[in-house]
């Protein structure tokens, strides 16, 4: 793994000097038959000290060799100018400063085209020849026995050495790399990006350190391998580009343990973030979607979130080998698949899934179902339908996963996961992974979905101690609306009644009972009872009151606010009493609305202090308005603000009772608000 060139120029044309013989500043002599000097370089001036007009002509022993060495000297001449054979060694000459050198020799004879018989000497300071030999010696060394692989290319990226480790990282012989590019001799790396690296590196001489890549090479052709890369420009002595010098580092178990760390680290922030954004209500299917939101598309391109249908309703159940699971679908995520969409169960439908099934499997037996690498055959046992399988094919579904959502022992449903555009397939990681967001969620859900039995039952409860009533009843139409708090909230013990008296009287009354839940639901019910027998007895309102009071203080310290009113349609007036409540609204025609001025008294349940019984008057066409703080009360508002609020949308005393009921509550009832709403119109009635 690398890239790599070739050397000088094939063509047979001049190429650039060297710079090595400048480094070594061999020394040229030519001596004739007689041992006299007939040739001198300039080199040989530098080395010997002697120039050109004080050498030539003279004896070179003499004027080369120290007197103790000339006759040694006299005999290797002698021998190579009679033998033909050269003579090489290191001797140490003297200089014309009367020092001493050893210096590198060669020795060879010489012949002109007359036959004359001439000797050369080439020499060179032995302490330059021992350095470059020592420098040669050690790049071979490290070259050949570095653990790292290491290559010279050429200027034109083709190879000229590689070491035996680039031969075991690319499974590559070094003949077969020689003259070759990388991209002949590597096909599955990516070659491009290293080239382009290398030209930048032969252009600019900025060594490039440390460049990470990964690939296969043919010494292991089925795994991805990673390499550190760092590439360097070669020159000569003369500042000639050479090539490139590239050094490989096989780093794998790094590039593997990092993407491990990395892995690792995206599954805590995963499950930190589903810890965050799961169960953020006890709403069944929002907390569903939060469940589907987090694994969408960190760790799959569809999820879906489905539950037996039983465990929805609040019954246990358990499935047999035989048996179909009876599935609903609460929520589905999807990421950029349409056809996966349009294949997966919508939100909210029930469907059925034959013992075959994959996820049947999975919520019968409790345990992860993965298929890594899913094939045709694989899709109908995923899909819902033939038609569904055709479509999770054409959306390119490669990998499946479900697992189950167990709370508390009980298998709620499962975690149905599945990938598209996400290029691996489901692992043990990501089974681990899912098997967590699972049992986090599944907790949440159980919480959610008893929560929501919880208050379905107290919901149902409280309808069926609220009254239904005729629209008209003694001189009185009436119009009444309950309206539950939000799905995430628990039910309330707001209450109103419409009791018909002797006479042709009827009382009127709109409370509600601090708390929330069936504890609240129960004590309404109990109060409602108490106020219906009480009314029977044609009591005025604020002794009503005083023994409504009683009765709150003996339910478990129980508080209510209440308004009681007596509409009399003889004496054309309203005899009320209040308990702590707000005010109730009069309209009257051609007259602004007004909310009635009554002493606010305490709430039930407080006792100690007196009621008192305001009679107001209430002719036909005169409407009073009855509710409770839900309707009015938010978070950002002032009281004050909403009651005015409340006055503006009574402008037009002959609207119906029943279209002006379903205007205040769209009007009024704010989002925020997590209280519910009692609230109860009675328009007087012409006594003709």
């Amino acid at each position: 793994m690398s890239a790599g060139g070739s050397s000088a120029a094939e063509s047979g044309g001049p190429t650039g000097p060297s710079g090595l013989l400048d480094v070594l500043n061999v020394a040229s002599v030519v001596l004739d038959t007689e041992g006299r000097i007939a040739l001198w370089s300039p080199q040989a001036e530098e080395l010997f000290g002697y120039s050109a007009q004080e050498a030539l002509g003279r004896y070179a022993a003499r004027v080369m060799v120290n007197e103790q060495h000339v006759d040694l000297v006299v005999k290797l001449f002698a021998d190579v100018m009679a033998t033909g054979r050269s003579w090489a060694g290191a001797f140490p000459i003297l200089r014309k400063d009367g020092t001493t050198r050893l210096v590198e020799f060669r020795n060879m004879r010489l012949m002109d085209d007359r036959g004359d018989v001439y000797a050369l000497g080439l020499a060179a300071d032995r302490t330059t020849v021992r350095r470059l030999e020592r420098d040669v010696a050690l790049s071979t060394r490290m070259v050949e026995q570095s653990p790292n692989g290491l290559a010279v290319l050429d200027t034109d990226l083709r190879y000229v050495s590689v070491n035996s480790a680039m031969e075991r990282i690319n499974g590559v012989p070094a003949e077969d790399h020689l003259g070759r590019t990388v991209p002949e001799v590597l096909p599955r790396v990516d070659a491009e990006l290293l080239e382009s690296a290398a030209r930048q590196v032969l252009r600019t001489g900025k060594p490039l350190v440390d460049r990470f890549t990964v690939g296969r090479t043919p010494a292991d052709p089925d795994e991805d391998h990673a390499w550190s890369v760092s590439l360097y420009r070669l020159e000569d002595a003369r500042g000639t580009v050479l090539g490139v010098a590239a050094s490989v580092v096989d780093v794998t178990d790094r590039h593997r343990a990092a993407v491990e760390a990395e892995s690792a680290r995206r599954r805590l922030a995963l499950i930190a973030d589903a810890s965050a954004r799961i169960g953020t209500t006890l709403d069944l299917e929002r907390t569903a979607r939060e469940l589907a939101d987090v694994a969408v598309p960190e760790l799959a391109d569809v999820a879906a979130v489905e539950l037996l249908d039983a465990v929805v309703a609040g019954r246990r159940t358990s499935l047999g080998p035989a048996e179909d699971a009876v599935i609903r679908a609460l929520a589905v995520r999807v990421y950029n698949a349409p056809d996966a969409l349009q294949a997966s169960d919508p939100p909210g439908q029930v469907a059925h899934y034959g013992p075959q099934r994959l996820i049947t499997e999975c919520v019968r037996t409790g345990q992860p179902v993965m298929v890594a690498q899913v094939k045709d055959e694989d899709l109908t046992r995923i899909a819902r339908s033939p038609e569904s399988a055709e479509l999770l094919a054409r959306a390119g579904v490669h990998s499946y996963l479900a697992v189950p959502l167990i709370a508390r022992g009980e298998v709620l449903g499962a975690l149905d996961l599945k990938r598209i555009h996400h290029p691996l397939p489901f692992g043990r990681d990501d089974l681990l992974l899912a098997r967590e967001l699972a049992a986090r969620a599944a907790v949440q859900i159980d919480n959610a979905r008893w929560y929501q039995n919880a208050r379905t039952t107290a919901l149902t409860l409280q309808r069926s101690l609220l009254p239904s009533h005729p629209a008209v009843t003694g001189g009185l139409e009436v119009a009444s609306r309950y309206q539950p708090a939000g799905a995430t909230t628990e039910v309330g013990g707001d209450w109103f009644d419409v009791i018909p008296l002797p006479d042709g009287k009827t009382a009127l009354v709109v409370g509600d009972v601090m708390g929330s839940g069936i504890d609240a639901a129960a004590t309404m019910g109990r109060l409602r009872t108490a106020t219906t027998t009480l009314a029977s007895l044609d009591l005025d309102p604020a002794v009503l009151l005083e023994h409504l009071d009683r009765i709150t203080q003996g339910l478990d310290h129980s508080i209510a606010t209440c308004v009681y009113a007596v509409h009399d349609p003889r004496l054309g007036q309203c005899r009320i009493a209040n308990a702590g409540h707000l005010p109730p609204a009069r309209v009257r025609p051609g007259r602004p609305p007004e909310l009635l001025d009554l002493p606010t008294g305490v709430p039930l349940g407080v006792g100690g202090v007196a009621f008192s019984t305001t009679d107001v008057d209430f002719a036909p066409g005169d409407q009073l308005v009855l509710y409770t703080d839900g309707l009015v009360e938010t978070r950002v508002h002032s009281l004050d603000e909403r009651l005015e609020a409340l006055l503006a949308l009574l402008d037009d005393p002959a609207r119906p009772l029943e279209e002006l009921c379903d205007l205040l509550l769209s009007a009024l009832h704010h989002p925020d608000n997590h209280d519910d709403v009692a609230l109860l119109v009675a328009r007087a009635r012409s006594t003709a």
